[in-house]
């Protein structure tokens, strides 16, 4: 109504982009491909909005070009529609108008022809004749056989044409099919190329504790097979000194195993801090009504900034003794608005190294020190009274009736720690044994790397499971004690090389409607209707095995046994004798002809 649109009335609207160079306005298809309707109503209130369109296009109605600045004017139409002729009642357009009479008139030739023959008195010159002879006489049998002949003749060349492109269709669909399979083969020898170079760069390099995992499996994997060595090839005092030595080695490889963890740890510690600082002072963003990202900024991001950028100016190491005493002197003014235990000690010690740095006490004296600063500065960053933004992204709740139902009992440390602290399992309830328990048993004794089955759960959660309780550990046991770590089809064991699809794809995914299978083998069993049919019958039956303990297992599971089927399938045996005799026998009879073929 602002706009002064009316009922059954009409306007004209033109859009303009607002930033033509980067973003212009394209119509998304040809004209004489718009499919647009001739109403459309807009959800204002319930305005009815009628589109016309031209007829048709406008035409080229002439111009002339300017001389001396060579433009070019047109000359102008208008939008109206010409008008429709009035009917005459005659019809114009019809045969009989268009089509000429056709009529049959003999008509004698205006030349009289005569023949002349040799007589008395009279010669004709014979010189130019010539003696004609009849030919052969073809009957009606022969000349339609004829034409037979050349008509079979003729489709013999088509249908040599129109194999020959049949051939040469094949022979391209052949050589785009070989290249496919070329690309595919290229393709996953490049993957476990980069997971070969990934591997051997995770040894070289660990950064985080699944690259440890892997260090504490190989040097695990490397002490059994030292040992099977010393132990199958000497005796008495010679295998004892041997393993000793072996004992030692492993000792020294732990201990520089962690001493990098420590490093890395120290690392990791510093990116962590700044990133939690840089999250803390970031403004809040909201989403304007035109699609905008609006930075807003407030008075508690404001003094989370301000306490970044001195944290950072404090942890400086590299700077003069003017700037160091200028960044301890804003430090002290800054804490000195509260006043607590805290803030004391930080007073306390910035007074302490401005004493010493003006006693002239050099600066590798004066690292423990500084230290201390950063690491009560830190504490007082933390502390949602002198910094309200960090309240968002500290761990540990304010408020101590939240912690009631969050502290679990770990029963190897017998620490009382958080809910986050702990490995949850596919049943949603946590292990007895916290994460770092968990991570020294690792190192002490199992020595485990479950970067195989992280990549096959990454991958299955993207085909079939983007939202599963599934976890790691739920992958493992499934991988290692239902289908033993390798292919049902082919036994193959590369771990990098296999993945988990549906047994039957008309059912969804689950611990009992899966196979684990190759990557070269998955492309195939998907494109499989009725594996039934398929498969032989051992291979089969050994599959439904697999599938019961996979049920056996998980139906303990509460978020699983719900998705179990109200009659789950008979086992094996049952199957076997409730099926009749005959039935048996020419399933079987089947079955061996297909594994013969």
């Amino acid at each position: 109504m602002e706009l002064g649109v009316r009922p059954h009335s009409s306007t004209r609207m033109e859009m303009s982009s607002t930033d033509p160079s980067f973003h212009p306005l394209r119509p998304v298809r040809p004209l004489e491909h718009d499919s647009m309707p001739d109403v459309i109503t807009v959800q204002v209130e319930e305005v009815v909005v009628e589109i016309e369109r031209p007829r048709h296009q406008k035409a080229f109605l002439g111009g002339y070009r300017h001389r001396l600045t060579g433009l070019e004017y047109h000359h102008a139409a208008v939008q109206t529609l010409p008008k429709r002729r009035p009917d005459r009642g005659v019809a114009v357009f019809s045969r009989d108008t268009q089509t000429v009479e056709l009529k049959s008139q003999a008509q004698q030739c205006p030349v009289s022809a005569s023949t002349q023959m040799t007589g008395i008195g009279c010669y004709v010159s014979c010189m130019n004749d010539r003696l004609v002879t009849p030919g052969t006489y073809t009957t009606a049998d022969e000349h339609h056989d004829r034409r037979l002949r050349a008509v079979i003749r003729l489709q013999t060349f088509a249908r040599r044409w129109l194999a020959q492109q049949a051939v040469d269709h094949l022979r391209k669909e052949r050589a785009r099919r070989l290249a496919w399979l070329e690309m595919q083969e290229r393709r996953r020898n490049e993957e476990k190329e980069e997971q070969l170079r990934d591997r051997r760069n995770r040894w070289l390099n660990p950064k985080r504790q699944e690259d440890f995992n892997l260090l504490y499996q190989a040097l695990e994997k490397w002490r059994n097979e030292e040992e099977q060595r010393i132990s199958s090839s000497l005796r008495g005092a010679e295998r004892k000194a041997a393993l000793c030595a072996l004992l030692d080695q492993e000792m020294d490889l732990i201990a520089a195993i962690g001493r990098h963890h420590i490093a890395v740890h120290s690392d990791n510690y510093d990116k962590a801090v700044r990133n939690f600082l840089d999250k803390s002072a970031s403004p809040h963003q909201r989403r304007a009504a035109d699609g905008r990202l609006i930075e807003i900024e407030t008075q508690n991001t404001i003094r989370a900034r301000e306490l970044r950028d001195l944290y950072n100016s404090i942890s400086l190491t590299t700077v003069s003794q003017e700037q160091r005493l200028h960044f301890l002197m804003t430090l002290k003014h800054t804490v000195k608005e509260q006043e607590c235990a805290l803030t004391r000690d930080i007073v306390d010690l910035v007074d302490r190294e401005v004493d010493l740095m003006t006693r002239g006490v050099k600066s590798a004296k004066l690292e423990g020190l500084r230290k201390r600063i950063c690491t009560l500065l830190l504490q007082y960053i933390k502390t949602p009274a002198f910094n309200p933004e960090v309240a968002k992204l500290l761990k540990v709740p304010q408020n101590p009736s939240q912690l009631k139902n969050d502290m679990i009992l770990c029963q190897y440390c017998h620490r009382y720690l958080r809910l986050t602290d702990f490995i949850m399992s596919a049943s949603g309830s946590p292990n007895r044994q916290c994460r770092q328990c968990a991570r020294l048993n690792n190192i002490a004794r199992s020595r485990h790397d479950f970067t195989f089955y992280k990549s096959i759960l990454m991958r299955l959660r993207a085909d079939d499971l983007p939202s599963s309780s599934f976890q790691v550990q739920d992958m493992q046991y499934l991988v290692e004690a239902v289908w033993a770590s390798r292919s049902a089809l082919s036994a193959n064991i590369d771990l990098y090389n296999l993945a988990f699809v549906r047994w039957d794809r008309q059912k969804d995914w689950s611990p009992w409607n899966c196979i684990l299978l190759s990557k070269e083998e998955t492309s195939a069993h998907l494109e499989v209707e009725d594996v039934h049919t398929t498969y032989d019958t051992t291979l089969i039956h050994e599959i439904e095995r697999k599938h019961a303990q996979a049920r056996r297992h998980f139906s303990q599971v509460p978020v699983m046994s719900e998705q179990l089927d109200t009659h789950p399938a008979a086992v094996l045996g049952n199957q076997l004798v409730s099926k009749p005799i005959t039935m048996a026998i020419i399933k079987h009879t089947r079955d061996t002809q297909t594994s013969d073929h």
